[in-house]
């Protein structure tokens, strides 16, 4: 059963014919991501990879932000909004950039299979200055050329949309405001194509040849291990001993 996205407080999920379009929603305030956010959005392309559309679209209400990365004020547990990371999907997945993409925001975009970008879109990874980072950045490298990825990363320079098309973070650049518009015309030709061809060529590409950086891994790894403790195998195991009885367990 497709979830009610009618509750979401900060995120905005609708359909365009075969496309899932899910929207940071929070425009007054950058298109922040907080905790509440980050696990709407984990929640909303989980729903994606179950349902029948084709293809989603990540991007932000306005054009002032796609995003300006983690809120500081309520920080949120960012993996879960991750592609790749928080949510597995096999069906292709573009991001909708317009004006500033930021810190944990580029990651989003980074991992996408696809991104598109306004003329004002400006990338920006400010970690260093900031003294903190997530990490997952470090796969940015294997995504874009190694001196590049560096100079994003190391000198904090801030990639306009022009730069960002040339070095390869976005495919394309589009007048201000139109960056949705191409996001859901190229998800509409995709939804043409075999799903298992293209669900196939995506999975070698993620499994095969793109390397993980270790947050990614250590994420990733956090999520299984999260996921048996809070299993019906470990409730069970623990009342099994409680009980002094051989425990049933069920593989839940």
């Amino acid at each position: 059963m497709s979830q009610d996205f009618s509750s979401f407080e900060h995120t905005k999920v609708w359909d365009d014919g075969p496309v899932r379009i899910v929207a940071l929603n929070r425009p007054d305030k950058g298109n922040a991501i907080s905790r509440l956010m980050a696990e709407e959005i984990q929640a909303a392309m989980l729903d994606f990879d179950a349902s029948g559309q084709r293809v989603a679209v990540l991007t932000g209400m306005g054009n002032k932000a796609f995003s300006f990365g983690a809120d500081v004020t309520e920080p949120p547990e960012l993996w879960r909004a991750v592609p790749n990371v928080g949510w597995q999907t096999d069906k292709p997945l573009i991001a909708a950039i317009e004006g500033w993409c930021i810190g944990g925001a580029l990651v989003l975009a980074m991992m996408a299979d696809l991104a598109v970008c306004g003329a004002k879109a400006r990338l920006y990874y400010p970690e260093a200055k900031l003294g903190l980072t997530g990490g997952m950045i470090a796969a940015l490298p294997s995504r874009i050329p190694h001196k590049i990825a560096m100079e994003l990363v190391l000198l904090c320079r801030t990639f306009d949309a022009a730069k960002s098309e040339r070095v390869g973070l976005v495919n394309e650049v589009v007048p201000e405001g139109e960056a949705l518009a191409k996001a859901i015309e190229w998800g509409k030709e995709m939804a043409g194509f075999a799903p298992m061809v293209t669900g196939a060529i995506k999975r070698m590409v993620l499994d095969d040849i793109l390397p993980r950086g270790p947050s990614e891994q250590w994420a990733l790894q956090g999520q299984r291990l999260n996921a048996i403790r809070n299993s019906d195998d470990f409730r069970e195991g623990v009342a099994a001993f409680q009980g002094k009885r051989p425990p049933a367990f069920k593989g839940s």
